[in-house]
């Protein structure tokens, strides 16, 4: 019964979702919140990294991850409204990126895990909601 779920995602909702996240993911820490999260990272004063493939890639194919679960968890529950949907993506936003997000920033290497956390909050939560919002309109 859990695996199926996964059989009734639908494959262009995870396209679009993951095209949206992709885009989202470079206009966001690409053009809106770069000298912000160099503060947040205590490299204010360090010139920006030059973007690789894997860092490119990487969260590409984490939120490709991230999206299939979500599907087939809003499938498991019965997901039958956008309101619904909506409600659960705030609630993966919240009790899970949001929260995972600062897990991993309390530790020695973030001088600022509750800036690092607030800076990273809008793109989570942002993308949690559209991300459940296309998986049930394309559904």
């Amino acid at each position: 019964m859990i695996f199926s779920a996964f059989a009734q995602i639908s494959v262009w909702g995870v396209l679009a979702a993951s095209a949206f996240g992709f885009v989202f993911g470079g206009v966001y820490f690409g053009a809106l919140v770069p000298k912000y999260y160099a503060i947040a990272m205590g490299r204010k004063s360090i010139p920006a990294a030059k973007p690789d493939m894997l860092t490119i890639l990487g969260p590409f194919l984490c939120n490709i991850v991230i999206i299939v679960t979500t599907g087939a968890l809003m499938r498991l529950i019965g997901i039958a409204a956008l309101a619904d949907a909506l409600s659960f993506g705030l609630v993966v936003g919240v009790g899970y990126l949001l929260a995972m997000c600062m897990t991993i920033a309390i530790n020695p290497n973030f001088p600022r895990p509750f800036y690092y956390t607030l800076v990273n909050a809008p793109y989570f939560l942002v993308s949690s909601l559209l991300t459940s919002a296309v998986l049930f309109l394309l559904g």
